[in-house]
């Protein structure tokens, strides 16, 4: 199934989900941790059958018959064995009647909804796996059977065993992100958007060793590492180990869910002992290769002393007010994901943007921060990334195994108007923009041949020859296409106006992809070439840390003559403004020669309007 196709498919299934949501009494806070539930149990009966096909393969034969399949047949192959009531086609193919089925559960008690043997059936599953249990939703009674049994219906589609469990994965995260903005109770805290996550994700490169999320939420830095593992060719349950913590028990239940949906498992805490300010749940300090988080921003009240008793603040506390609480908690954070990296550990994490040049004791920490050679890149983040919220973010990363002609060096890029627009309120950065810029980490970094493979990646979309001719070739071909349909549409008969519209609508929308990917090679390829790495006025520049190593050299400057701050605006200067080749007195006379037109167009019109009333008798 490619790309697009699974696009409809987690369009169609929310639609038909959330068509049935709007046509009960249930909120989205009601409706949201069930339904991932159902796309959950969708998930384990897929890759149940899968390994069930594998074990029968080889299944030994006695007395001519094939020996059945066991729960430790499972376990032998990492993968979670569900019982028959657990089943998803056990339970979308029950009787419409559930009382008059006389269905029981094992301690006997007679179940007589719906409700009831979907919660049984959440039961039997976390029977089955340490890490689920307690966590899957159990809230089915709350739903009409009629209502329930339509959402099972829905789930049961055909395409979800043909796509396999990283698709249902993925249609998990859809759904996830499609409740974010209604479910959310704290600005969709639990969901941190998912192209910012990749861009962490692609920077750090994890490939084995702990990896810790100090506030998890749903749990997608772990998903997204373990994407980037295992297409590596490796395992990521082998060669990661996952930590949580997250204090709101809702938001960790959706990322063991998560987890389970990728085939991922992990230690995640939740509740009281989870509160990061005051707890290292795991013990963790020292201990990670990875840290991945996008905490809350700008938490107060976080008793200080409290605080400082737990530990893990090796730049000291940030500001504390009169009733000895940290007023802004965003250095705590910051203190906590340096404290927790072994010693080539590295960092990422998303922050409040007024948190790279703050005041007080927050930038006497920075400036320790900086000195110790390990911040390593800093990425400015615009508006409209986030689902409930426009404001702007900032993406922090650390290494604390920076090569040695790095140490002494930053890599600032301002991404704020770097992005593509998905609707009027959220921005994303495309695959390729993701690509892009993580190109110009690897030339910072001196991996050309990384930044050459992406070219040659281009080159395998694209085909062979120069960016900029296959750009123009690829608008030519839109244009034809675009005079081609409105000819052909003209031409057709009335019944057959429609498809051929609609077939012209699709090779159009195929060529506009390639168009995209053919600008950003450009973009690329215009400002680096085959892998020579340059600062890119307005949008990305090397900073040395301090003036004692700072080159004599034109143009250089620290990161100390900056006030210690780490704002990517403050060091990348302003992108010169291109010259569109038009004269401008001579462009503004036009454009007043055409309102003048324009008017009087509006004057003759409603001359042609008012004539037409009085003779109308108006």
């Amino acid at each position: 199934m490619d790309n697009k196709s699974i696009k409809k498919l987690e369009a169609d299934l929310w639609e038909a989900a959330d068509l049935l949501r709007q046509g009960s009494k249930l909120t989205s806070q009601q409706y949201c941790m069930p339904v991932l539930g159902l796309l959950f149990l969708r998930y384990a009966y897929s890759r149940f059958k899968k390994v069930e096909e594998e074990i029968l393969k080889d299944r030994p034969v006695r007395n001519g018959r094939v020996m059945p399949v066991e729960a430790s047949d499972f376990a032998e192959k990492s993968a979670l064995y569900l019982p028959k009531e657990a089943q998803y086609s056990y339970l979308v193919n029950l009787p419409e009647d559930i009382k008059a089925a006389n269905i029981v559960a094992e301690n006997g008690q007679q179940m007589n909804s719906l409700g009831e043997v979907v919660n049984h059936a959440m039961e039997l599953v976390e029977a089955q796996s340490e890490q689920l249990a307690g966590v899957l939703p159990k809230e089915y009674t709350n739903f009409a059977d009629d209502l329930l049994a339509e959402l099972l219906r829905i789930f049961n589609n055909n395409a979800l065993d043909d796509v396999g469990g990283d698709v249902i994965g993925r249609i998990y995260e859809y759904f996830l992100s499609k409740f974010a903005p209604a479910v959310a109770s704290d600005d969709g805290v639990f969901f941190t958007p998912k192209s910012l996550v990749k861009m962490i994700v692609n920077i750090l490169e994890p490939t084995s060793g702990v990896l810790a999320d100090i506030a998890c939420g749903s749990g997608g830095m772990f998903v997204q590492s373990g994407d980037f593992v295992n297409s590596k060719g490796m395992s990521a349950n082998k060669a990661m180990t996952f930590y949580g913590q997250e204090k709101v028990e809702y938001n960790a239940q959706l990322c063991l869910m998560n987890m389970a949906v990728h085939g991922l498992t992990g230690v995640i805490k939740s509740g009281n002992e989870a509160n990061t300010f005051y707890n290292d749940a795991h013990n963790l300090v020292g201990c990670c290769d990875y840290v991945m988080a996008n905490p809350p921003f700008n938490v107060d009240k976080v008793k200080a002393e409290a605080a400082q008793n737990a530990g893990r603040l090796p730049f000291g506390l940030p500001g504390v007010n009169k009733a000895n609480e940290v007023g802004n908690a965003n250095y705590l954070w910051i203190s906590y994901f340096y404290a927790y990296l072994n010693e080539t550990g590295r960092a990422g994490f998303v922050m409040a943007s007024s948190a790279t040049d703050s005041q007080g004791k927050d930038k006497d920490i920075r400036e320790q921060l900086v000195k110790t050679g390990h911040v390593d890149v800093m990425i400015s983040v615009g508006n409209n990334f986030f689902y409930t919220k426009s404001l702007p973010c900032s993406l922090w990363f650390f290494d604390k195994g920076k090569e040695e002609e790095l140490k002494d060096k930053v890599l600032f890029i301002d991404a704020r108007n770097y992005f593509t627009v998905v609707d009027r309120t959220l921005n994303e950065w495309s695959d390729w923009q993701l690509k892009n810029m993580n190109a110009i980490v690897w030339l910072y970094r001196g991996e050309i041949d990384k930044y050459q493979q992406l070219i040659e990646e281009y080159h395998s979309v694209l085909g062979d020859g120069d960016f900029e001719e296959i750009l123009h070739a690829q608008e030519d071909r839109i244009k034809e296409l675009r005079n081609e349909a409105k000819a052909a549409a003209d031409n057709a008969a009335k019944k057959d106006k429609k498809r051929i519209q609609a077939e012209f609508d699709e090779k159009i929308a195929e060529q506009e992809e390639q168009l995209t990917i053919a600008k950003e090679a450009v973009w690329l390829y215009s400002k680096f070439g085959d892998g020579e790495y340059q600062d890119i006025p307005g949008f990305c520049k090397i900073v040395y840390t301090t003036e004692e190593n700072k080159p004599e050299e034109d143009g250089a400057i620290s990161i100390e003559e900056k006030a210690w701050s780490l704002t990517p605006g403050a060091y990348v200067g302003v992108a010169p403004i291109e010259d569109d080749g038009v004269d401008f007195h001579e462009r503004m006379g036009e454009i007043h020669e055409e309102l003048l037109m324009l008017q009087a167009e509006s004057n003759r019109l409603m001359e042609t309007i008012s004539k037409n009333m009085k003779e109308m008798g108006i």
